[in-house]
């Protein structure tokens, strides 16, 4: 009777107290499993090492693809300078073009009876002009394409992001390390 008094649940009888025996023995065990849990090291540094690797594939992910949109960020300015000094190239020869075309039709107004030979002479140099301001602009658009070669075949960029996230994950496995031994 002191036991009812002291605890103030006493069991009213032997089935009451049987399932007070069950339910003290379901919460010694969870507490022997936290326990357990709880001094088991090895497998707590495995789902740390799985929780880790979790991250490291998701930053490999995430810098793929900022490496990705980079490759095409610089492939598209590339691609814009090309036309941009290809257009400027071909607007020169155009108009060095028209102001020597000009320039042999004043000088076959002045000077009469040679202006046959000086207009050939700037309908050569018109079409030198021309021919040179083409050759310009070709000579930017071969220069463009190993740029568009490279970001084409992203290959190369989505290796190096992937070094980079490599170094990256061991840095910070490194770091936590230090601070948890520290």
């Amino acid at each position: 009777m002191t036991d009812r008094s002291a605890h103030g649940s006493g069991a009213k009888g032997p089935d009451e107290l049987r399932r007070q025996i069950e339910r003290t023995r379901g919460q010694l065990g969870h507490t022997v499993e936290e326990l357990a849990a709880r001094a088991d090291v090895k497998g707590r540094a495995r789902a740390r090492a799985v929780d880790l690797m979790d991250k490291a594939g998701a930053m490999t992910v995430q810098l793929r693809s900022s490496a990705a949109q980079a490759g095409h960020s610089v492939q598209d300015r590339a691609t814009r300078a090309g036309h941009m000094v290809q257009e400027r190239a071909g607007h020169a020869g155009h108009t060095l073009g028209d102001r020597a075309g000009r320039a042999g039709h004043a000088v076959q107004d002045r000077t009469g009876g040679t202006a046959h030979g000086l207009q050939s002479r700037a309908g050569s140099t018109v079409h030198s002009v021309r021919d040179r301001a083409r050759h310009a602009g070709h000579v930017a658009e071969r220069q463009a394409p190993p740029l568009r070669y490279v970001f084409q075949n992203p290959r190369p960029v989505l290796i190096a992001g992937a070094a980079v996230a490599v170094v990256v994950t061991a840095a910070v496995a490194m770091r936590r390390r230090s601070t948890e031994s520290g």
